[in-house]
């Protein structure tokens, strides 16, 4: 029983987290938009129509294959690239409830890494071998 309880709780994290931060944040930055870019070039980054792009698809895209639990790893990764950059460089002068929601999903992001996407996951139907990257 207990380890039911474990599985669908995981499946409400991903679910929740998944889909507020694609339709929440990355679906506003879907094509990411002139200023967006603009704010990714003040930040340093080379290449920042690429990198607006990236930040825009790992929030949107990697939201969603959250939320279905299909390469949730990889996904979890993007997105914790993409909110570690938020809060320690967008955001590190700003006060902590600034950055606070970066943080927040960095953290839900890190913990999916290491779990991926669980038993009721689209992968899971899908890769019955048990690879570990999905």
């Amino acid at each position: 029983m207990n380890r039911l309880y474990t599985d669908l709780g995981l499946l409400i994290l991903r679910i929740g987290t998944g889909l507020f931060i694609a339709f929440g944040h990355g679906l506003g930055k879907m094509p990411p938009s002139e200023g967006f870019i603009s704010g990714v070039e003040k930040l340093g980054f080379p290449m920042p129509s690429f990198f607006g792009w990236m930040a825009g698809l790992s929030e949107f895209l990697g939201g969603l294959l959250i939320a279905l639990g299909l390469f949730t790893r990889p996904a979890a990764f993007f997105i914790v690239c993409t909110m570690a950059t938020a809060a320690f460089i967008r955001h590190a002068e700003d006060p902590f409830g600034t950055k606070e929601k970066a943080l927040l999903y960095l953290t839900v992001g890190l913990c999916l890494m290491l779990t991926g996407g669980g038993k009721y996951s689209v992968s899971k139907v899908l890769f019955k071998s048990g690879n570990t990257l999905h």
